[in-house]
Protein backbone atom coordinates (compact mmCIF):
# COMPACT_ATOMS: atom_id res chain seq x y z
CA UNK A 1 0.00 0.00 0.00
CA UNK A 2 1.47 3.26 -0.74
CA UNK A 3 0.45 6.41 1.42
CA UNK A 4 0.15 9.36 -1.01
CA UNK A 5 1.35 12.87 0.75
CA UNK A 6 -1.38 15.50 1.13
CA UNK A 7 -3.55 15.99 -1.72
CA UNK A 8 -1.79 19.13 -3.81
CA UNK A 9 -4.80 19.86 -6.23
CA UNK A 10 -5.41 23.72 -6.36
CA UNK A 11 -8.84 23.50 -8.01
CA UNK A 12 -10.16 26.50 -10.06
CA UNK A 13 -13.74 27.69 -9.05
CA UNK A 14 -16.65 25.42 -10.01
CA UNK A 15 -18.64 25.87 -12.76
CA UNK A 16 -21.77 23.72 -12.86
CA UNK A 17 -21.93 24.35 -16.77
CA UNK A 18 -18.87 22.01 -16.94
CA UNK A 19 -21.00 18.69 -16.59
CA UNK A 20 -23.61 20.44 -19.44
CA UNK A 21 -24.21 18.35 -22.64
CA UNK A 22 -27.14 17.72 -25.10
CA UNK A 23 -28.89 14.83 -22.62
CA UNK A 24 -28.13 15.48 -18.75
CA UNK A 25 -26.30 12.78 -16.74
CA UNK A 26 -29.69 10.66 -15.51
CA UNK A 27 -28.99 10.10 -11.94
CA UNK A 28 -30.86 7.61 -9.63
CA UNK A 29 -30.84 8.35 -5.81
CA UNK A 30 -32.09 5.53 -3.53
CA UNK A 31 -32.75 6.94 -0.22
CA UNK A 32 -35.26 8.25 2.53
CA UNK A 33 -37.20 11.58 2.20
CA UNK A 34 -36.51 14.73 4.31
CA UNK A 35 -39.10 16.16 4.86
CA UNK A 36 -37.18 19.09 6.46
CA UNK A 37 -35.88 19.30 3.18
CA UNK A 38 -31.85 18.86 4.48
CA UNK A 39 -31.03 15.36 3.68
CA UNK A 40 -31.52 12.06 2.14
CA UNK A 41 -33.19 12.41 -1.77
CA UNK A 42 -33.99 16.15 -1.47
CA UNK A 43 -30.47 16.79 -0.31
CA UNK A 44 -29.28 14.66 -3.40
CA UNK A 45 -31.49 15.79 -5.96
CA UNK A 46 -30.95 19.34 -5.44
CA UNK A 47 -26.98 18.86 -5.34
CA UNK A 48 -27.65 16.79 -9.19
CA UNK A 49 -29.83 19.67 -9.81
CA UNK A 50 -27.06 22.23 -9.56
CA UNK A 51 -24.56 20.02 -10.79
CA UNK A 52 -26.89 20.07 -14.38
CA UNK A 53 -27.85 16.34 -14.01
CA UNK A 54 -31.02 15.06 -14.18
CA UNK A 55 -32.40 13.25 -10.78
CA UNK A 56 -34.47 10.35 -10.35
CA UNK A 57 -35.19 8.86 -7.08
CA UNK A 58 -36.70 5.95 -5.53
CA UNK A 59 -37.98 6.48 -1.99
CA UNK A 60 -36.88 3.82 1.03
CA UNK A 61 -38.39 5.97 3.69
CA UNK A 62 -40.87 9.13 4.50
CA UNK A 63 -40.22 11.27 7.50
CA UNK A 64 -41.49 13.72 9.91
CA UNK A 65 -38.50 15.61 10.62
CA UNK A 66 -37.30 19.37 11.61
CA UNK A 67 -34.38 21.18 12.26
CA UNK A 68 -34.22 19.40 15.75
CA UNK A 69 -36.20 16.09 15.63
CA UNK A 70 -36.92 13.13 13.03
CA UNK A 71 -40.68 12.63 14.71
CA UNK A 72 -41.97 9.98 12.62
CA UNK A 73 -41.15 7.71 10.06
CA UNK A 74 -42.49 5.42 7.96
CA UNK A 75 -40.66 3.07 5.86
CA UNK A 76 -41.69 1.99 2.13
CA UNK A 77 -42.20 -2.08 1.33
CA UNK A 78 -39.35 -3.35 0.08
CA UNK A 79 -41.41 -5.00 -2.76
CA UNK A 80 -42.51 -1.08 -3.43
CA UNK A 81 -38.84 0.17 -3.20
CA UNK A 82 -38.03 -2.59 -5.68
CA UNK A 83 -40.98 -1.74 -8.28
CA UNK A 84 -39.79 2.03 -8.35
CA UNK A 85 -35.91 1.44 -9.05
CA UNK A 86 -37.12 -1.38 -11.56
CA UNK A 87 -39.68 1.22 -13.29
CA UNK A 88 -37.34 3.79 -13.45
CA UNK A 89 -33.88 1.66 -14.44
CA UNK A 90 -36.02 -0.37 -17.08
CA UNK A 91 -36.68 3.16 -19.03
CA UNK A 92 -34.90 6.41 -18.09
CA UNK A 93 -31.84 4.28 -17.09
CA UNK A 94 -29.25 5.85 -15.23
CA UNK A 95 -25.48 6.74 -16.02
CA UNK A 96 -24.96 6.21 -11.90
CA UNK A 97 -26.97 5.64 -8.40
CA UNK A 98 -26.41 6.36 -5.15
CA UNK A 99 -28.05 4.87 -2.19
CA UNK A 100 -28.72 6.70 1.02
CA UNK A 101 -30.74 5.40 3.93
CA UNK A 102 -32.52 2.00 3.55
CA UNK A 103 -33.16 0.72 6.85
CA UNK A 104 -33.89 -2.89 6.90
CA UNK A 105 -32.17 -6.07 5.81
CA UNK A 106 -35.69 -6.83 3.35
CA UNK A 107 -34.90 -3.75 1.39
CA UNK A 108 -31.39 -4.40 1.00
CA UNK A 109 -31.72 -7.40 -0.75
CA UNK A 110 -33.91 -5.92 -3.10
CA UNK A 111 -31.66 -3.11 -3.98
CA UNK A 112 -28.65 -5.33 -4.03
CA UNK A 113 -31.09 -7.22 -6.96
CA UNK A 114 -32.11 -4.33 -8.53
CA UNK A 115 -28.72 -2.79 -8.98
CA UNK A 116 -27.35 -6.41 -10.04
CA UNK A 117 -30.25 -7.26 -13.06
CA UNK A 118 -29.62 -3.03 -14.55
CA UNK A 119 -25.61 -3.22 -14.21
CA UNK A 120 -25.74 0.47 -13.28
CA UNK A 121 -22.26 1.50 -14.35
CA UNK A 122 -21.40 3.78 -11.36
CA UNK A 123 -22.89 2.69 -7.89
CA UNK A 124 -21.91 5.15 -4.72
CA UNK A 125 -22.91 3.24 -1.46
CA UNK A 126 -23.27 5.98 1.68
CA UNK A 127 -24.02 3.76 4.03
CA UNK A 128 -26.49 4.94 6.32
CA UNK A 129 -25.87 3.38 9.49
CA UNK A 130 -25.71 5.48 12.51
CA UNK A 131 -27.52 8.33 13.70
CA UNK A 132 -26.46 12.11 15.20
CA UNK A 133 -24.93 10.35 18.06
CA UNK A 134 -23.11 7.99 16.28
CA UNK A 135 -25.57 4.94 17.46
CA UNK A 136 -26.04 2.06 15.75
CA UNK A 137 -29.45 2.25 14.15
CA UNK A 138 -30.09 -0.94 13.10
CA UNK A 139 -29.17 -4.44 13.88
CA UNK A 140 -25.94 -6.08 13.10
CA UNK A 141 -27.79 -8.41 10.08
CA UNK A 142 -28.11 -5.17 7.55
CA UNK A 143 -24.59 -3.94 8.79
CA UNK A 144 -24.07 -7.82 7.09
CA UNK A 145 -25.97 -7.26 3.85
CA UNK A 146 -23.70 -4.25 3.41
CA UNK A 147 -20.64 -5.96 3.34
CA UNK A 148 -21.59 -9.10 1.66
CA UNK A 149 -24.44 -7.60 -0.72
CA UNK A 150 -23.63 -4.10 -1.61
CA UNK A 151 -20.03 -2.91 -0.91
CA UNK A 152 -18.99 -5.13 -3.76
CA UNK A 153 -21.08 -3.52 -6.29
CA UNK A 154 -19.58 -0.28 -5.48
CA UNK A 155 -17.84 2.37 -7.30
CA UNK A 156 -17.40 4.24 -3.72
CA UNK A 157 -18.57 3.81 -0.54
CA UNK A 158 -18.07 6.96 1.61
CA UNK A 159 -18.82 6.02 5.19
CA UNK A 160 -18.31 8.61 8.36
CA UNK A 161 -15.54 7.57 10.81
CA UNK A 162 -18.52 6.47 13.23
CA UNK A 163 -19.77 4.03 10.72
CA UNK A 164 -16.68 3.24 9.43
CA UNK A 165 -15.86 2.16 13.09
CA UNK A 166 -19.08 -0.17 13.12
CA UNK A 167 -18.65 -1.76 9.61
CA UNK A 168 -15.01 -3.08 10.77
CA UNK A 169 -15.42 -3.46 14.56
CA UNK A 170 -11.90 -0.96 14.56
CA UNK A 171 -11.87 1.95 16.49
CA UNK A 172 -11.39 5.29 13.82
CA UNK A 173 -10.10 8.29 16.04
CA UNK A 174 -6.76 8.95 13.97
CA UNK A 175 -5.68 9.03 11.14
CA UNK A 176 -3.45 6.03 11.29
CA UNK A 177 -6.68 4.36 12.36
CA UNK A 178 -8.69 5.33 9.43
CA UNK A 179 -5.97 4.20 6.56
CA UNK A 180 -6.29 1.33 8.07
CA UNK A 181 -10.00 1.32 8.14
CA UNK A 182 -10.32 2.13 5.07
CA UNK A 183 -7.79 -0.77 4.45
CA UNK A 184 -10.20 -2.77 5.95
CA UNK A 185 -13.22 -1.90 4.07
CA UNK A 186 -11.91 -2.48 1.04
CA UNK A 187 -11.69 -5.76 1.78
CA UNK A 188 -15.69 -6.02 1.18
CA UNK A 189 -15.71 -5.65 -2.34
CA UNK A 190 -15.76 -1.93 -3.07
CA UNK A 191 -13.83 -0.27 -5.88
CA UNK A 192 -12.83 2.71 -3.27
CA UNK A 193 -13.60 3.62 -0.17
CA UNK A 194 -13.74 7.52 1.16
CA UNK A 195 -13.64 7.27 5.15
CA UNK A 196 -15.32 11.13 6.20
CA UNK A 197 -14.72 14.21 7.78
CA UNK A 198 -12.64 12.24 10.29
CA UNK A 199 -11.92 15.17 13.19
CA UNK A 200 -7.58 15.73 12.92
CA UNK A 201 -6.92 19.22 14.99
CA UNK A 202 -8.60 22.01 13.42
CA UNK A 203 -8.85 20.15 10.37
CA UNK A 204 -11.41 17.98 9.22
CA UNK A 205 -9.55 14.49 6.63
CA UNK A 206 -11.25 12.54 4.22
CA UNK A 207 -8.99 9.62 3.24
CA UNK A 208 -9.55 7.86 -0.09
CA UNK A 209 -8.38 4.30 -0.70
CA UNK A 210 -8.17 3.13 -4.06
CA UNK A 211 -6.76 -0.24 -3.64
CA UNK A 212 -3.05 0.86 -4.27
CA UNK A 213 -2.64 4.16 -2.61
CA UNK A 214 -3.96 6.38 0.46
CA UNK A 215 -5.31 9.70 -0.39
CA UNK A 216 -5.61 12.80 2.06
CA UNK A 217 -8.42 15.49 1.54
CA UNK A 218 -7.63 17.85 4.33
CA UNK A 219 -9.63 21.23 5.35
CA UNK A 220 -10.01 23.58 8.03
CA UNK A 221 -13.28 22.90 9.88
CA UNK A 222 -16.08 25.94 9.22
CA UNK A 223 -17.58 27.19 12.55
CA UNK A 224 -20.86 26.72 11.97
CA UNK A 225 -23.93 24.41 13.00
CA UNK A 226 -25.81 24.16 9.47
CA UNK A 227 -24.30 21.31 8.30
CA UNK A 228 -27.37 19.08 7.95
CA UNK A 229 -27.36 17.27 4.91
CA UNK A 230 -23.38 17.81 4.49
CA UNK A 231 -22.47 13.85 3.76
CA UNK A 232 -25.23 13.49 1.22
CA UNK A 233 -24.50 16.49 -0.84
CA UNK A 234 -20.83 15.66 -1.03
CA UNK A 235 -21.90 11.92 -1.66
CA UNK A 236 -23.78 13.34 -4.15
CA UNK A 237 -21.65 15.23 -5.63
CA UNK A 238 -18.76 12.55 -6.09
CA UNK A 239 -21.71 10.28 -8.01
CA UNK A 240 -22.26 12.77 -10.37
CA UNK A 241 -18.27 13.28 -11.31
CA UNK A 242 -18.11 9.73 -11.45
CA UNK A 243 -20.90 9.88 -14.00
CA UNK A 244 -19.31 12.95 -15.98
CA UNK A 245 -16.25 9.75 -16.50
CA UNK A 246 -13.51 11.68 -13.53
CA UNK A 247 -11.50 9.21 -11.90
CA UNK A 248 -12.32 8.53 -8.41
CA UNK A 249 -9.53 10.86 -6.90
CA UNK A 250 -10.63 14.46 -8.96
CA UNK A 251 -14.23 13.71 -8.55
CA UNK A 252 -13.83 13.46 -4.52
CA UNK A 253 -11.92 16.62 -5.19
CA UNK A 254 -14.39 18.25 -6.44
CA UNK A 255 -16.95 17.26 -4.49
CA UNK A 256 -15.57 18.36 -1.70
CA UNK A 257 -15.03 21.67 -2.70
CA UNK A 258 -18.91 21.93 -4.12
CA UNK A 259 -19.86 20.70 -0.11
CA UNK A 260 -17.73 23.39 1.09
CA UNK A 261 -18.85 25.54 -0.08
CA UNK A 262 -23.04 24.71 0.17
CA UNK A 263 -21.41 24.66 3.79
CA UNK A 264 -20.18 28.37 3.42
CA UNK A 265 -23.22 29.83 1.52
CA UNK A 266 -25.56 28.55 5.46
CA UNK A 267 -23.07 29.46 7.70
CA UNK A 268 -24.79 32.41 9.04
CA UNK A 269 -28.46 31.16 8.45
CA UNK A 270 -30.65 30.09 11.31
CA UNK A 271 -33.61 28.57 9.20
CA UNK A 272 -35.22 26.56 12.22
CA UNK A 273 -34.33 26.46 15.87
CA UNK A 274 -31.71 23.95 15.47
CA UNK A 275 -28.99 22.15 13.34
CA UNK A 276 -29.56 24.29 9.44
CA UNK A 277 -28.93 22.51 6.56
CA UNK A 278 -25.65 23.01 3.82
CA UNK A 279 -27.29 25.13 0.50
CA UNK A 280 -25.94 23.78 -3.07
CA UNK A 281 -26.89 26.61 -5.45
CA UNK A 282 -25.13 28.15 -8.18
Amino acid sequence: MRIASPHPLTLSPFHPATLSKKEPLKLLTIAGSDSGGAAGLQADLRAWAVLGAYGLCAITAVTAQNSLSVQAVQMMPPEFVARQIDTVLSDYGADGVKTGFIGSVAAAEQITAQLRAHKIPRVVIDPVLVNYKGEAMFGPELTAVYQQSLFPLASLITPNWREAELLTGLPVATVAQGETAVSHLHTFGPQAVLLKSLPDGKQLVDILYDGRTLHHFSQAKIETGNTHGSGDTLSAAVCAFLARGEDVIMAVAHAQQFTRQAIQRAVAWQMGAGHGPVFSNR
